[in-house]
């Protein structure tokens, strides 16, 4: 399959974003992308087998997540397709599966059918993920998200017990990788939460979602922590549902509603943590701001036009 040919402007901020900084969206199979990603026509699942490549062939494109993960865990075998498939320089974001992380089993139609009895227990989660990403995609790993769906009433009206769970699940996980937890209930953005990374050294994942508080908000939660790289989600713009929001931003060629405060706060987040030497992971959604690659190219523009201007006094 065929890159797109890169136009001089995006090679030139290419050239000058830090390499500490790893950039991408949230997945790669998407056919009109062509003239953004790619160089022709493809179809979605000719891409979702062979397009990620290309994908990575693009040098603003450095970093992919792979949310299949989040439905059923995928083999070791899987995850050495991907990393054989990207230069060494490029990361994934790989979400964990659902059973990890809901307290629900859930039907084929989606209504709940009984208690998962594998929710937190983390010798699931060694065995059936961590394990298969990180010998699987090797260097190439990037951050492993816990990203927890709404877990409703009876749990959200108890945060201290969910953290005090969430701590024992996570230091239950074998050192190494780079972990992080993405929550959907803002109740449950609690002081004991918060502990619990602190405790087990895990990165909390920005997850920006209507159902969350904004990026500024959640950059005052990450001060609270200590140093660590950035992991951050741009999930779906303020205001709309995911169904609403694909219908309004279809084709994904174009910006439609641009977001220019959550662009200006996550460039100066990622200068802040490649200045403290930590990596910077920001992966786009298609319903942030209507197409995820020109949501990149921007972001890219923008830590590039902040690290250019001279620092305040000189």
């Amino acid at each position: 399959m065929l890159p797109v040919a890169l136009p001089e402007a995006l090679a030139q901020i290419a050239n000058a974003l830090p390499a500490g900084i790893f950039l991408g969206t949230s997945s790669w199979s998407f056919p009109t992308w062509r003239g953004l990603v790619y160089g022709d026509s493809y179809e979605q699942t000719a891409l979702a087998r062979a397009g990620l490549k290309a994908y990575a062939q693009h040098p603003l494109l450095r970093s992919v997540g792979i949310d299949r993960t989040f439905y059923a865990p995928i083999p070791r075998a899987e995850f050495e397709r991907y990393a054989q498939q990207v230069p060494a320089s490029f990361r994934f974001l790989v979400k964990a599966p659902v059973q990890c992380v809901s307290p629900w089993l859930r039907a084929e139609l989606g209504q709940r059918s009984g208690d998962n009895p594998n929710y937190l227990d983390a010798g699931f989660a060694v065995e059936q993920f961590v394990l298969a990403a990180i010998e699987g995609l090797g260097d190439r790993a990037g951050p492993l998200v816990f990203q927890f769906p709404p877990l409703g009433r009876e749990i959200v009206s108890r945060p201290a017990a969910f953290a005090r769970r969430l701590s024992d699940f996570l230091g239950r996980l074998p050192g190494g990788p780079l972990y992080a937890v993405e929550l959907r209930d803002a109740a449950l953005l609690t002081d004991d939460y918060l502990a619990a990374l602190r405790d087990t050294g895990v990165s909390h994942c920005l997850g920006l979602h209507p159902r969350q508080p904004g990026v500024r908000e959640q950059a005052r939660l990450l001060g609270q922590l200590p140093p660590a790289s950035l992991v951050v989600r741009w999930n779906l713009h303020s205001g709309y549902g995911y169904q609403e929001a694909r219908e309004r931003y279809h084709p994904f060629t174009r910006l439609v509603d641009e977001d220019l405060p959550t662009r200006v706060a996550l460039a100066r987040l990622c200068i802040q943590t490649i200045s403290g030497g930590h990596a910077a992971y920001v992966v786009a959604n298609n319903k942030a701001e209507g197409s995820a690659p020109l949501t990149v190219f921007k972001l890219a523009a923008l830590i590039v036009d902040e690290l250019s201007r001279p620092a305040p006094g000189q």
